[in-house]
């Protein structure tokens, strides 16, 4: 029978032996970098639900790209790897179309309400004389399409075809049966879009709460729905979730009533664009569309970067320029603006957030996007090792030796991340563990960007070297 062996260890007898070792980790709790909510007006799509739509998937088949679509369209522009998607309102009236069969019609209902440009084509497919398709499109777009078998049993076919339809439904109407009729684009009669209120905002918000994200943004310029954005983070701070808001109004409104808005928030979980007036070529993008490219561009950043004058190639002219004495004045009053480089490509000539006067808990590193969210990193990754612990070890020297070692390598990945200069985690002496409670601190320096670099140049009169 085969015995156990230490590693080095040579046994006297001849015979096999086994040893037994961990090869990685089962948690890594890594950083997670590029996830944006967007709440957004759209013409399809579940209303008040979260989607969850990855980079490389889209969002047009989901939410065709109407109503406020743009928003997650500029997020995605700015960076996001995943979006939390949350198509707002109330009420609203969907499309339809009915297609004669031998006897009575097959109405085909889309399942979200909005007005939407939809026809539908039914005929033999091609190639295949027994089967037939019925193939619904978006403006000129082929949106969805249904095979079905051709023949006596048609209608059946059609709607059992579209059982599966994660867009439409498809129903007899006065007892429908046998050969549907082909048709080419016929117009679906089209539905209403939904209403929009503030109580639909706060409800779309209770919804994106579900989920993990670094950013969230909004596709309005609504002073109210950004304040409900605002205290939303901060409800779901004292939650343990870290996200940070980013909001814009339009340049029509004057610049110090921006200034003054941007300094009103005066917290670090919020980001006002003060001047979010850009061209991106002949595309003029304004207000929300712009807090929504900054929002991806966070997201996406790794926290070891800076977004300070960090170069947005999509944009090819700023709308509106600022003096130096306004640049100077958004800093001061917390608020990110666009300007030129000296290439003339458009940057963030800083990125800071609206936190102006911090408390006796927050030092002035919360102040900078790129602090914030190193901070936030930190917090996440270690809370959620701390929650994977919980009930897991005893609350003894060896258990809490266990949690400190668990949170260091946390900290330590961290430093060889270039996120940290260091970091060491002990038992909080002002506390004794005792029952099912342990304290613990986290002694943090984090890293910060090289953002005033002051040169200075001497010169001299005579042309001899010393």
């Amino acid at each position: 029978m085969a015995g156990y062996f230490q590693v080095g260890e040579q046994k006297i007898r001849p015979g096999a032996y086994f040893n037994v070792q961990k090869k990685g980790e089962e948690n890594s709790f890594g950083a997670v970098d590029g996830v944006v909510a967007v709440l957004f007006k759209s013409s399809f799509g579940s209303l008040g639900k979260v989607q969850v739509i990855e980079r490389e998937d889209g969002y047009a088949q989901i939410y065709g790209e109407g109503g406020t679509t743009d928003a997650l369209r500029e997020a995605l522009y700015g960076g996001a790897q995943k979006l939390i998607a949350c198509r707002v309102g109330n009420g609203g009236t969907a499309a339809t179309v009915s297609l004669t069969a031998a006897t009575g019609k097959v109405k085909i209902t889309a399942k979200y309400p909005g007005k939407m440009n939809f026809s539908v084509t039914v005929r033999e497919k091609l190639a295949d004389s027994s089967r037939k398709e019925c193939i619904i499109y978006l403006d000129t777009q082929e949106f969805e399409k249904v095979n079905f078998a051709a023949g006596e049993d048609e209608a059946a076919a059609l709607i059992a075809g579209f059982a599966k339809s994660k867009n439409f439904l498809a129903e007899a109407e006065e007892s429908a049966s046998g050969i549907v009729t082909d048709v080419s684009q016929s117009v679906f009669t089209a539905g209403t879009d939904p209403e929009t209120t503030n109580a639909d905002y706060s409800a779309a918000l209770s919804e994106v709460e579900k989920y993990y994200f670094n950013s969230i943004c909004v596709d309005t310029e609504d002073t109210d729905v950004h304040g409900l954005v605002s205290e939303f983070l901060d409800r779901i701070y004292n939650a343990g979730q870290f996200g940070v808001g980013f909001i814009a109004e339009r340049s029509n409104k004057d610049y110090d009533e921006r200034l003054a808005a941007g300094a009103g928030y005066d917290k670090e979980n919020m980001s006002y664009i003060l001047n979010a007036n850009a061209k991106a070529k002949e595309l003029s993008l304004e207000g929300y569309q712009v807090a929504a490219y900054i929002a991806g561009a966070y997201a996406a950043v790794p926290s070891n970067q800076s977004l300070t004058h960090m170069v947005i190639d999509r944009y090819t002219e700023l709308g509106e320029l600022l003096t130096n004495s306004q640049y100077e004045a958004a800093i001061e009053n917390g608020c990110i603006a666009l300007s030129y480089n000296s290439d003339d490509k458009v940057w963030l000539d800083s990125s800071v957030n609206t936190l102006l006067h911090p408390d006796e808990n927050h030092d002035e590193g919360w102040k900078k996007l790129r602090r914030v969210k190193t901070r936030y990193e930190l917090m996440y990754r270690a809370n959620a090792q701390a929650d994977a612990l919980v009930g897991k070890v005893d609350n003894d020297i060896n258990g809490r030796a266990t949690i400190i070692a668990k949170i260091q390598k946390i900290c330590n990945d961290m430093i060889q991340e270039g996120k940290l200069v260091s970091a060491v985690v002990s038992e909080d002496t002002t506390m004794v563990a005792d029952g099912d409670s342990c304290w613990f601190v986290i002694d943090v320096i984090d890293k910060d960007s090289a953002e005033h670099i002051y040169l200075t140049y001497k010169f001299r009169f005579s042309t001899l070297e010393e």
